[in-house]
């Protein structure tokens, strides 16, 4: 080491140290908001969306059911549990066909949609030959399968709409033909009309609503201009005014809202504010599951179209708040798969089944809670019935498989670990690595019977 000039050895610094960086406060709200947004972000996020808030959905209606028709059922001399079978019933068949729709191939969704079509039609001109269709609740939309099973085919209406119409704005965004609005418009709409017609023959002006609202957003989805869709929602509102206007029953279904009195003049509002009734006698969280007490003869259709309130006097508010965040993760989901595919036909298919389960919730929730006229729609996959159920649970399907169909939700599922073990490459062939917890099980059986 060199001397300095004076003969010592010179100093030795320290290296300076970087100054300390100000520490950032760890926020719980922060991370916990990072950790969301990264779950919504996931591949499969949509997938599981689907499928679980279906399913919940189904399980929560069908406790529901039964807890709110059993006075109905031994009020028509019936086994308590009648209702609650048939719909059980119709769950199973439902969830076979909601398998058989997510494992299907989008081909072969195009394929069927004009069988579907074809079928649907032919299906609901029977309901007005007679002695074939029989009317319910003033209704004339329903064939009967013999004994106590009926069938609404108007409710596989919505289903053939959805897939034909699809399979139409699609195969024309590909000829490049939806720049001209006749190509939007033809023969979309007057199908569409066809089906809105025949329905109207019958008196469910609730379904042509629905219906209504399928064709409208078919019609958005496919970029179609704010003068046409005007024009063709001003034809429909105009129809709808004529058709409400010369009907004393809807007139006063339409005075019905907002009632808080059975009887808010000249119209009988007993089912509508008796529905308020129920929710308001909920509370926060209910009176118990099957101690509503509208459902004893107070309430009419307490286990079909005002099932909801019924949810809300046994549930309370938590059930009913429950209820709408799965309809609500159930629309988001629809609307993600809509809004990141690049297949036409799944956008479409997507969104028309997206527009379909979220603006029947929104009518049926809406007259429950007084905001809309009283349409008699089922709450989608919750409310009884089977003929509503069977299609809406095979357009669920169809939403899984557009899910599934994704490229990057296809590459996480590959990736996926199978449940019980892992495979492991030996030379030529393929052993199974199985998990700790069944190795553990082995050496567990394997000590001597003497071993403790």
């Amino acid at each position: 080491m060199a001397a300095s000039r004076t003969g010592r050895p010179p100093v030795q610094r320290a290296a300076r140290r970087p100054a300390p960086r100000p520490s950032v406060p760890d926020n719980p709200l922060r991370r916990l908001r990072t950790r969301a947004r990264r779950a919504w972000d996931r591949p499969l996020t949509a997938y599981y969306l689907i499928l679980g808030g279906s399913l919940l959905i189904i399980v929560l209606g069908l406790v529901m059911v039964y807890s709110a028709s059993q006075i109905t059922a031994l009020q028509l001399s019936l086994p308590g549990s009648f209702f609650f079978r048939k719909q059980f019933l119709a769950a199973l068949i439902g969830g076979v066909l909601m398998f058989a729709a997510a494992r299907m191939p989008v081909r072969l969704h195009r394929a069927l949609a004009y069988p579907i079509l074809a079928a649907a039609v032919f299906a609901m001109a029977l309901v007005q030959v007679p002695g074939i269709g029989m009317s319910v609740n003033g209704n004339r939309n329903w064939i009967s399968l013999g004994g106590s099973f009926q069938i609404q085919p108007s409710e596989f209406g919505k289903l053939a709409l959805v897939l034909w119409g699809a399979d139409l704005i699609a195969r024309k965004q590909d000829k490049k033909l939806l720049t001209q609005w006749k190509h939007m418009l033809v023969p979309l709409v007057p199908v569409a009309f066809l089906l809105l017609g025949l329905i109207m023959l019958g008196g469910d002006m609730g379904t042509a609503i629905i219906l209504t609202a399928i064709l409208f957003g078919l019609l958005w989805l496919a970029g179609a201009p704010t003068r046409l869709f005007a024009g063709v929602l001003s034809v429909a509102a105009l129809i709808g005014v004529i058709l409400i206007k010369t009907s004393p029953n809807r007139m006063a279904r339409l005075a019905c809202i907002g009632a808080t009195e059975p009887k808010a003049g000249a119209a009988d509002c007993w089912q509508a504010v008796h529905g308020i009734y129920a929710l308001a006698s909920g509370g926060i969280f209910g009176s118990g599951l099957g101690a509503s007490v509208e459902k004893w003869g107070q309430l009419p259709e307490a286990h079909t179209d005002f099932i909801f309130a019924v949810t809300g006097e046994e549930l309370g508010l938590a059930g009913t708040l429950s209820v709408l965040a799965l309809f609500a993760a159930l629309g988001y989901a629809g609307i993600r798969v809509a809004g990141r595919t690049e297949d036409p036909f799944v956008r479409y298919a997507a969104g028309g089944v997206t527009t379909w389960i979220t603006a029947q919730a929104v009518i049926n929730i809406g007259a429950v809670l007084g905001l809309l006229p009283i349409a008699g729609v089922p709450l989608p996959l919750f409310s009884y019935g089977g003929s509503a159920l069977l299609p809406t649970m095979f357009a669920i399907g169809l939403l899984i498989a557009f899910a599934r169909d994704d490229p990057a939700a296809r590459a996480a599922l590959a990736m996926r670990q199978p449940r019980f073990g892992r495979k492991r490459a030996s030379g030529s062939r393929v052993e199974r690595v199985p998990r700790r917890w069944n190795t553990m099980r082995r050496r567990a059986s394997a000590r001597p019977s003497g071993e403790r």
